[in-house]
């Protein structure tokens, strides 16, 4: 079917956020600058792969391998060693100039896959490529001849068992969403003072040293300008590497501001589409949906779940994300609909705590002897 005029007008906040990106993308082209990538963390499955990067404008450099003579047609822009470990304040990954409508060129399995970005600048595409399950880089290519290396997972068709990982407050202390917390944490503090859950990491490296082959994907409604930061993180505390997927901050085609909830819901959907054969552990945390919107994937379909687990925030956490120390309403009631499904529902303050009920229960294997157990 086809969308009428109005059905395709975009809202006014993004006509006005696409005018002024234009204005200032003009104005850094005409002083030099060039499109790169920012390549994020992808997946795939057995014969596709599901690309996410990002097409934004940076600064006129010299590489050595671009003076005349070189004889390279492409710069590869990779990640240098100091910028694995320096810390960053947060306000620095959102100074970034996308490029709306780039066209871009994927290199993979020996083939060429031309890709254009959205507004936003960003590429989410789902493109035909056979990797053999693990790790792989794919070379994704710019017009102005730079290219980045793209990180991607294949999941293991055997592989029966998967991990979807909230991150704020689940993982990562945070105290979010409270607005003025919320910038701190995000804009000011510098990346190595954000502070891991207790023995949360250690529970995820224990379910995959029980269930080798497992993907753990971390979703969550943070900015894609936090992706890097949040895998140096990730690394940096000994979480298991996965995609990690997140939002767009900003107006949409119909509306101010997007919704976090729908973008989880969407997201796990998803997964749950195009992994039919996984059973998915969920994990997040009681400081706002997490539990509810576990329970409504899980009832609409409960042979998907293997369990829910959940990290339960302290009075003073509950204090600085939401202004009382408590859950937020309906948080035990969600949970109580998961256990209708038959689905182990397991809280508890910390990895260590949920580790032992998991054990207590029988509801998931988890080693004891894994690097780092729990």
């Amino acid at each position: 079917m086809t969308a009428g005029p109005a059905a395709r007008r975009l809202h006014r906040s993004a006509r006005v956020e696409d005018a002024v990106d234009r204005w200032i993308a003009a104005w850094l082209r005409r002083r030099g600058w060039t499109v790169r990538v920012e390549p994020y963390t992808s997946y795939g499955g057995d014969g596709w792969v599901r690309l996410l990067a990002r097409a934004v404008l940076a600064a006129p450099v010299v590489h050595a391998e671009d003076l005349p003579g070189a004889g390279a047609a492409t710069h590869v822009d990779r990640p240098r060693a100091d910028e694995e470990t320096t810390a960053l304040r947060g306000w620095r990954s959102f100074l970034t100039a996308q490029v709306a409508g780039a066209r871009l060129e994927l290199l993979a399995d020996g083939a060429v896959h031309p890709l254009v970005a959205d507004r936003g600048g960003y590429v989410d595409a789902v493109v035909p490529v056979r990797l053999e399950p693990g790790w792989h880089e794919l070379t994704l290519r710019t017009q102005d001849g730079r290219a980045a290396l793209v990180p991607v997972l294949v999941v293991d068709p055997r592989a029966r068992l998967g991990v979807v990982s909230d991150i704020d407050d689940t993982v990562m202390v945070t105290r979010l969403p409270r607005p003025l917390i919320a910038a701190w944490n995000y804009f000011v503090r510098h990346e190595g003072a954000r502070e891991a859950v207790p023995g949360m990491a250690a529970l995820y490296r224990a379910l995959l040293a029980a269930h080798p082959g497992t993907p753990v994907v971390y979703l969550s409604t943070g900015a894609w300008n936090a992706a890097p930061a949040l895998g140096r993180f990730l690394r940096r505390e000994r979480f298991p590497v996965g995609p990690i997927l997140l939002t767009d901050f900003g107006p949409t085609n119909t509306g101010w501001f997007r919704s976090g909830q729908e973008h989880k819901r969407t997201q796990l959907r998803r997964l749950l589409r195009e992994f039919p054969d996984v059973r998915w552990v969920l994990i997040g945390d009681d400081g706002q949906h997490d539990p509810a919107i576990y329970a409504g994937v899980t009832r609409e379909q409960p042979d998907r779940v293997e369990a829910v687990l959940i990290r339960q925030l302290t009075g003073a956490e509950h204090v600085l994300a939401r202004g009382v120390p408590g859950p937020a309403p309906g948080q035990e009631q969600a949970a109580s609909r998961t256990r209708t499904t038959g689905t182990p529902v397991v809280q508890g303050a910390d990895g260590f705590q949920i580790a032992a009920r998991l054990r207590n229960r029988g509801a998931l294997i988890v080693r004891d002897d894994a690097p780092g157990g729990v």
